[in-house]
């Protein structure tokens, strides 16, 4: 009977045993994370938000420059990506410098960007030759093909696309005759060392014939120079004509001053010159030629389309934009018809 008992008991043992043995396995399997598989916890870093980089370089800051700039930043943000949501964006400017473009480009390769949005000619040429894997696009660049960017306007090739600046130039000296009939000589002023200027001059002097008007130009190689070259042509010129140039459209206010004291009218190449003190111009809108390069950088990031396979890009729809205030301090007296064709007009 004794036998029987210590039997009973030694089974009893082994049986209580293994319940405790189940019941701690299944306690540690209730215990572990019901979505990782692995039983691992999440570091802050792994649910962290991954942000695209995209690094902006401009070659000098000017109201138009800046306003492409910030029509490409809101076209991102309309098509899904947000400042500080979705991407991160590097601003800087060269400030005018070449050499400050390099370094610039160099810094967003190492830090390996996303996408560079390159604003103004040597801003993209400086781009261009530091990377050739991170995606450029440019916009405020004139001729890309002339500047050595792209094989061509349709089939860019590499890694560098975007939009053009193209000004409609003829158009824009005919504006010259209108607001003053016996005008004959037109003066230019462009930064010789900008192959965006160098287009617009040499389109001038070809269209300018027909037009009954000839070019007198002069070349400058820093913004300091702008306000000599205006005056040395006092006497010389009855217009100016000032293009797409960034380092003149910087300094614009030094051409406005002088034409103002000679009552010499100007015309200029796009919208935010004439904000700032010239007459007309019938030409871009750098808003909305930046939102158009948005576009573009949004199919790039999305993986809808790769850069070298995006034709260059133009502004389809140009406007007639008038300075009221700045014809009357330059002494001219505003036609009716070419009011009354204005898309807008300025009263500063």
């Amino acid at each position: 009977m004794k036998g029987k008992t210590r039997k009973a008991k030694f089974i009893l043992g082994i049986l209580t045993t293994l319940m405790l043995l189940i019941a701690t396995a299944c306690s540690q399997t209730s215990t572990a994370p019901a979505n990782n598989q692995s039983g691992s916890v999440a570091t802050p870093q792994e649910t962290e938000t991954k942000f695209l980089k995209v690094g902006i370089v401009q070659i000098i800051e000017h109201p138009a420059l800046d306003a492409a700039k910030d029509g490409f930043i809101a076209k991102m943000k309309a098509n899904g990506f947000e400042e500080d949501k979705t991407v991160k964006y590097d601003l800087q400017s060269a400030q005018g410098n070449m050499d400050t473009a390099i370094q610039i480009a160099k810094k967003f390769a190492g830090d390996k960007v996303d996408l560079i949005l390159a604003i103004g000619t040597p801003a993209v040429q400086a781009a261009a030759q530091t990377t050739t894997d991170i995606p450029i696009l440019f916009t405020a660049v004139t001729d890309p093909v002339s500047a050595g960017l792209v094989k061509s306007m349709d089939k860019p090739g590499g890694n560098v696309s975007g939009t053009t600046d193209m000004n409609p130039v003829e158009e824009q000296l005919s504006l010259i005759k209108k607001l003053k009939a016996d005008a004959k000589n037109v003066g230019v002023i462009y930064n010789a060392g900008e192959v965006n200027s160098k287009v617009q001059v040499d389109k001038a002097k070809e269209v300018a014939g027909k037009l009954g008007l000839t070019i007198t130009e002069a070349a400058i190689t820093n913004p300091t120079e702008v306000k000599q070259a205006a005056e040395s042509m006092i006497g010389k010129v009855d217009s100016f004509y000032v293009p797409t140039d960034n380092m003149v459209v910087a300094s614009i206010s030094a051409v406005v001053s002088v034409a103002e004291a000679q009552k010499i009218p100007v015309v200029a190449g796009e919208e935010n010159s004439v904000k700032s003190g010239a007459i007309t111009t019938f030409g871009i809108d750098y808003s909305l030629l930046g939102a158009q390069t948005g576009d573009m950088g949004a199919k790039i990031l999305k993986g809808e389309s790769k850069v070298g396979e995006m034709p260059i890009e133009s502004q389809k729809e140009m406007k007639l934009v008038i300075n009221k205030k700045a014809a009357e301090k330059m002494g001219i007296t505003l036609p009716k018809d070419l009011l009354d064709q204005a898309a807008q007009t300025f009263d500063q």
